[in-house]
């Protein structure tokens, strides 16, 4: 059985279709640092690496879907990579945690989703990896599928991403440009008081790449180059549609790097992409599951890795790039409603006039 056309090709095409109207971060004349981007100022910069998406709407209550990150096209399990975890706030639902912890390798695709969906994406995403050519006798293998709660979108406890969503996903996975906002596992989330989703962006730093990719479903208060923009200052009645729990939520974040390095400063360098987030006006509140899943595809024996000594350009890398992400993915997102609500696409025109004021 393969995914409905109404459940994953549609929505997919309305959401490349919305996007091309609303610009990224840099189209309103805004640069996050002086560090430069990569050729498409995506995750997708970094050598090898790949981002598919199946979104999932479906009638008047399904909003949600899976993304995924490969970090090369072969056999992961194989050919793992360098890898930590590093948790902001561990309220979540991260599966594939403490392995990731302990060894310090990746060894299948990072997967994203909606909460209570993770496990049936996380055995999903364990049979593709077990059918890989070369994996006909493993008989343990860590898979890492994280999360963010969509339930105020999404008929949540349906769990309606299938096998054949992750499946999809994997098949369409590809390098180059990223579709970015209301899509794949950001298709029913929320973030600062607007529509939230997917977003990326990358930074060239001493002849390697940083790239982050993020799922945004938090709260606090929006701040945009060190500015703070409220609801209200965009749209007259915001504060009465916002929820008490606006301010609650999660963020997964996924980097990616072709710098060589050790477990200890791959570690190290999630922990700066957390100020990135901070830097968008995050609340980091008790019930927020804030993740950096964390790898390098710099694999081959022998390599020298990075000095500490030699590491502050690359925490200033992964800052700019992962509050860029988080910014591409709120301006990119388009109003997504269902019987459960709505949430608005933050309004361009009425930003740009804002932010054109003193």
């Amino acid at each position: 059985m393969q995914p409905s056309l109404t459940g994953v090709l549609v929505p997919m095409l309305l959401c490349l279709m919305a996007q091309a109207e609303r610009p990224r971060l840099r189209g309103l004349g805004i640069t996050i640092g002086k560090l430069e981007t990569g050729k498409w100022n995506a995750i997708t910069d970094v050598p090898g690496v790949r981002v598919g998406h199946t979104t999932v709407v479906e009638a008047d209550d399904v909003r949600t879907g899976v993304t995924v990150v490969l970090p090369h096209a072969g056999n992961l399990f194989r050919d793992k990579v360098p890898a930590t975890l590093v948790v902001g706030n561990g309220y979540g639902k991260l599966v594939g945690a403490t392995q990731l912890e302990e060894l310090g390798e990746l060894e299948s695709p990072i997967a994203l989703t909606n909460t209570l969906n993770v496990h049936r994406v996380a055995d999903a995403l364990l049979s593709w990896m077990l059918a890989r050519p070369g994996n006909e006798h493993v008989r343990s293998l860590n898979v890492v599928v994280g999360e963010t709660n969509d339930g105020h979108l999404n008929d949540i406890r349906g769990r309606h991403v299938s096998a054949q969503h992750v499946e999809a996903a994997l098949a369409n996975a590809k390098s180059g440009p990223v579709v970015e906002g209301s899509v794949g596992a950001g298709t029913g989330t929320r973030c600062l008081g607007w529509k939230g989703g997917i977003g990326t962006s990358s930074r060239k730093v001493g002849g390697h790449t940083i790239g982050v990719l993020v799922q945004t479903n938090f709260g606090g208060t929006l701040r945009i180059g060190g500015r703070e923009v409220s609801p209200s200052d965009l749209e007259p009645d915001a504060e009465k549609r916002r929820r008490d729990d606006d301010e609650h939520g999660s963020c997964m974040i996924v980097v990616a790097t072709d710098a060589p390095l050790e477990t200890r400063n791959l570690s190290r360098l999630g922990k700066r992409a957390l100020a990135g987030m901070a830097k968008t006006g995050a609340s980091f509140s008790n019930g927020s599951g804030d993740y950096v899943l964390v790898f390098s595809t710099a694999r081959e024996p022998g390599r020298v890795p990075v000095a500490n000594r030699d590491m502050t350009a690359l925490f200033l890398a992964v800052v700019d790039a992962t509050e860029e992400a988080i910014l591409n993915s709120l301006l990119a997102a388009t109003t997504v409603t269902s019987r459960y609500g709505e949430a608005r696409a933050i309004p361009i025109a009425a930003l740009r006039r804002f932010l054109a004021t003193k």
